[in-house]
């Protein structure tokens, strides 16, 4: 960490998306109550999940990373948050079997409660109101005090995120992760007991799970329990700095609000507060990359926020769509691999291909989904390079969000079940058919 940086070095930089308080006052209150909390996550396992993904930085894992686009408070609920997991478990478990490779599990949850957006305000009828930010800022209903950026939503945020982290942990070593009972993580409108590909998956790993035990004198505690990592957007400054302490063994500043906490595509800038924030923090860090990026840009941010090259602190989420992504990407790959510093990539192939429907709707083709995936492989693989991770948006609910897949939706299905405050999420049949695209490609492990 540079010795110029300092815990609130960053309040002398440009913030942008913030949101705009009425009551300064309020807001330093509920900060300093905030101060006071308990970390969310610990310096641990921070530090393990670091080193795991040096290890898919080697290409000796892959990182799946995925969940709600924005975490609502109404959907703090047992039902909806095992939901989420049920579905990367079983996405998880397909690219185990796929690859033969350890899987990072990171989930957009317990946290992702801030959203930027691409204009301050929103009009309806005449009326305008501030946009709605997430909940950790303000409420979706359209009125003036839902709209209102209240300072008292951080600690509900707070307390959100603490239950939800709670109760993944509960799961995650209380047995319902445990691989010889991937029954589990069934999800029952998904008709989980029918023939198909998950089924012959399943199947198989319980073969595998059998000989193993076999042959194995000591029971495997590692299959009966999974690490489950938790992720946001680092975009409410205050809120990110209350939550980043420094660590009891003095090996630095941890955000401990978060596992992996990235930026944005619009708060990357270099001489900006959002990076200032986390290059001195010992977090690994996601940074998105968009079509508008520029290469000498991209190879700054990483020395910015990665100076040491220590292994496993930057990943680089392209999120260029469909339709650019042969062009946008190369370039920025030879860039990187001429710096000599070491990333992970990613693919986000949600973001870049997001479309208006005749509805109104914000919806996903999944076909173009699917072939940005699939084009950031090929890319990868033409350039020397390795595809390590994804990046997705998605929900174990059976939502009618993104358009396309084995199931057919059209533009005519998204006001059947279109439930998302913000962007359109991939349903569980699409995620799942995106795992077996994935299984296919990953290289095995040598």
């Amino acid at each position: 960490m540079s010795t110029d940086w300092s815990i609130e070095s960053w309040k002398t930089l440009t913030a942008n998306q913030q949101p705009v308080y009425d009551d300064r006052q309020e807001l330093n209150e509920v900060l300093a109550a905030l101060r006071i909390m308990p970390p969310l996550v610990t310096s641990w396992e921070v530090d393990k999940l670091k080193q795991q993904i040096a290890r898919a930085q080697t290409g000796d894992a892959w990182v799946l990373q995925g969940g709600d686009c924005a975490e609502s408070f109404d959907d703090c609920d047992a039902e909806s948050i095992a939901s989420k997991l049920k579905v990367l478990l079983q996405m998880s478990l397909v690219l185990v079997y796929g690859s033969g490779k350890p899987i990072v599990r990171i989930g957009r949850i317990a946290g992702q409660y801030a959203k930027p957006r691409s204009s301050s305000t929103e009009e309806r009828d005449g009326q305008q109101l501030p946009s709605y930010r997430g909940d950790l800022i303000n409420r979706a209903p359209f009125t003036g005090d839902h709209r209102r950026a209240n300072p008292q939503l951080l600690l509900r945020g707070y307390e959100r995120s603490a239950v939800t982290l709670n109760f993944i942990r509960a799961l995650s070593y209380g047995g319902f992760a445990d691989l010889h009972h991937p029954e589990n993580w069934n999800l029952i409108f998904a008709g989980a007991d029918k023939p198909g590909p998950y089924k012959q998956v399943v199947d198989s790993l319980g073969d595998a799970l059998r000989f193993i035990e076999t042959i194995s004198p000591q029971p495997n505690p590692e299959l009966q329990r999974v690490d489950f990592y938790t992720s946001h957007e680092a975009l409410h400054l205050d809120y990110e700095q209350a939550l980043t302490r420094e660590s009891v063994r003095r090996t630095g500043w941890y955000n401990l609000g978060t596992h992996f906490p990235w930026i944005g595509e619009r708060t990357r800038q270099l001489t900006g507060a959002h990076v200032e924030m986390m290059r001195g923090i010992q977090n690994p860090v996601g940074v998105k990359i968009g079509p508008a990026a520029q290469t000498e840009e991209v190879v700054a941010l990483i020395r910015r926020l990665n100076p040491d090259n220590a292994p496993g602190k930057v990943t680089l989420i392209h999120r260029l769509g469909n339709e650019r992504i042969r062009e946008a990407l190369p370039p920025i790959i030879r860039a990187v691999q001429a710096s000599g510093s070491p990333v992970l990539w990613s693919c986000d192939p949600m973001h870049g291909n997001t479309v208006t429907a005749g509805s109104g709707h914000k919806t996903r083709h999944f076909g173009e989904v699917l072939g940005e995936l699939s084009a950031a492989f090929e890319v990868h693989r033409d350039c020397g390079s390795q595809l390590g991770g994804v990046h997705l948006e998605l929900t174990g609910e059976n939502v009618t969000e993104c358009v396309g897949g084995s199931s057919g939706l059209t533009e005519d299905d998204l006001t059947t079940a279109y439930n998302t405050h913000c962007d359109p999420r991939l349903n569980y049949e699409q995620a799942m058919e995106i795992a077996f695209a994935i299984a296919q490609q990953i290289e095995p492990r040598a």
